[in-house]
Order: C-alpha cells, then sequence, then structure tokens
C-alpha cells in the first residue's frame, strides 16, 4: 500500500480537488508507486512555455496560443518511483495508468483521459478531465 509524498501533494496544489482524491485514492492500490514531478500540477503559461521549449519534446502545448490543461488544474502527471527513483518506463506508466482510469471511472465515475492513448503526440505521465 502506497501513499503519495507531501511534495506530490504539493505539487497537486491548485488541480481540481476531485483529480486530488482520484491520485491520492489511486495510489493506495497502485500496482507500482508513482509520484507528481515538478510541474506536474497547476502550470503557469510561463511554465508552461519553458516546458514546451525543452528538447526532446515533452508537451505540445505553448502555454499561450494552445493552452494545456495543466493551466487549468485540470491534468496532473505521474511518474513511477521504482527502487527508490523515479521511473518513467512505459510498460510501469501504462499498468498505473489503466489502474488511475479504473479508480477515476469506478469510484469517481469520471472518464479520466491518459496521454499515452493519444494517437499524434504520446504523453504517457499524463492524465486530465
Amino acid at each position: 500500500m502506497y501513499k503519495l509524498s507531501i511534495r506530490s501533494l504539493e505539487r497537486l496544489q491548485d488541480v481540481d480537488s476531485l483529480l486530488i482524491a482520484i491520485a491520492v485514492d489511486s495510489v493506495r492500490e497502485s500496482p507500482y508507486d508513482f509520484g507528481i514531478p515538478l510541474h506536474g500540477g497547476k502550470r503557469t503559461s510561463a511554465e508552461q512555455n519553458a516546458l514546451w521549449k525543452l528538447r526532446p519534446k515533452v508537451t505540445n502545448k505553448d502555454g499561450y496560443i494552445k493552452k494545456s490543461y495543466h493551466q487549468s488544474g485540470k491534468a496532473f502527471d505521474i511518474y513511477a518511483y521504482v527502487n527508490g527513483k523515479a521511473n518513467w518506463d512505459i510498460e510501469i506508466i501504462t499498468a498505473i495508468a489503466r489502474h488511475i482510469q479504473k479508480v477515476a471511472l469506478n469510484r469517481y465515475k469520471v472518464n479520466l483521459k491518459w496521454g499515452g492513448d493519444w494517437k499524434n503526440f504520446k504523453d504517457y505521465p499524463h492524465f486530465q478531465m
């Protein structure tokens, strides 16, 4: 049984309360521990734009013309926490993602969108409603 760290909870500050509840509830019975990375919660336009400028690309939203769900508090990102380290292995993230989606739908009646399901730009750590 896992729980989000104080740091991860702080990173969810100003995210929609329903999403926070889903993340907190999901981690308890998750197949792998997970946390919230820096800028994994609500973002300003400037923070979103800085991420958009990174290479390789981590987002396709520039924060000004194309807004991210993060900017309205309707999204969060995760990383897997394996053997004491952050981990973005796609198989592990996928197992966590399917678990989070199941918790969101079964307990909260929310059809949570996962960036790993997108066709054009895969964003495996990303969830939005």
